[in-house]
């Protein structure tokens, strides 16, 4: 049994599958249908664009939904193909993608829309406080219960909120730049061993995007969600998606709650364990953060998880 796992924003680096496309026209034709569906230069954000302006929701929302799926049709072409798929927040769309759930072209539209109306919110976020920009922000070496304890004054007055539970070493809060800056010293105080600001343009899977669901949900009314061909994961409830209806009413509350990593982890993990075949976890997209959350978490021990961000890791596969 093969498991997809697809990472989210903050995956992104300058050159992004290039090596995958160099020699092979059919993977460098699903960019140019990006292109064209988009009406963006996707080859120019993904190979020229720099980290800080890749890191934009609506620059590297797409960038990354297109690498994905570039590696998809990769691991597709050495017969490699999943039966079980989730993705970390935006790497969600690459699984409803890869499930059937939406077509090709209405994944390049949302995830180009999602990413104009985050940023968009974003920049009315940071307008508000001056310039001072709202984020994310990884907790290590705390436990969640004492996380959801120490910011809970911070949730009450709206400026920080859980929005990522990774594993149990590893909690992500958003927040404003006020927010985070006190989350900041509170965190250290209580004796976490490394706080750390993401690589994320916004405050995203809390409250303080509550503007970009009300509109992202407009533009779902007229996309269509298939149900899943494949065992699909809920970001949202941690737990398997079982109809198109359910998967467009998750899409939106995906902005506004928080990421329930390990719950998902534990699914694959149980399905693993049921299942009578060979098992494989491959980490379908830019970077190797999902397959240290999967060691991180334990699961590692009995099944690594398989990165694929670079061709040369897939070519022996």
């Amino acid at each position: 049994m093969n498991a997809f796992i697809f990472p989210g924003q903050g995956a992104q680096f300058k050159g992004m599958i290039q090596d995958f496309c160099s020699e092979n026209e059919s993977l460098l034709q699903i960019i140019k249908e990006a292109e064209k569906i988009s009406n963006r230069s996707v080859t120019k954000i993904l190979w020229e664009t720099e980290l800080s302006e890749l890191s934009r929701s609506d620059n590297s929302q797409l960038a990354i939904t297109v690498a994905s799926i570039v590696i998809i049709n990769a691991l597709k072409n050495r017969g490699i193909e999943s039966d079980i798929c989730t993705g970390f927040s935006l790497g969600e769309f690459s699984a409803l993608y890869d499930s059937g759930v939406l077509s090709f072209e209405d994944t390049i539209k949302l995830v180009t829309e999602r990413g104009n109306i985050m940023q968009k919110v974003c920049d009315n976020l940071s307008e508000k406080s001056e310039g001072n920009l709202p984020g994310m922000m990884a907790i290590l070496g705390l436990p969640l219960e004492q996380i959801e304890s120490l910011i809970e004054p911070l949730s009450k007055k709206g400026i920080a909120f859980v929005a990522n539970i990774n594993s149990p070493k590893q909690t992500v809060v958003s927040g404003t730049y006020e927010g985070l800056e006190e989350c900041e010293k509170i965190f250290k105080d209580s004796g976490a061993r490394r706080v750390v600001r993401l690589k994320v343009a916004g405050p995203f899977h809390s409250p303080l995007m509550k503007d970009a669901a009300i509109e992202f949900e407009k533009v779902l009314e007229s996309v269509n969600f298939n149900n899943p061909q494949k065992i699909l994961l809920s970001n949202v409830t941690g737990k398997i998606i079982t109809t198109g209806e359910e998967a467009k009413k998750l899409a939106v509350k995906h902005l506004t709650c928080p990421v329930c990593w390990t719950e998902e982890e534990k699914v694959i993990s149980e399905l693993f364990e049921k299942s009578e075949e060979k098992n494989s976890l491959y980490e379908v997209g830019p970077g190797t953060v999902l397959s240290g959350l999967w060691r991180d978490s334990g699961y590692g021990e009995n099944l690594s998880c398989i990165p694929c961000g670079k061709f040369e890791q897939i070519s022996e596969l």
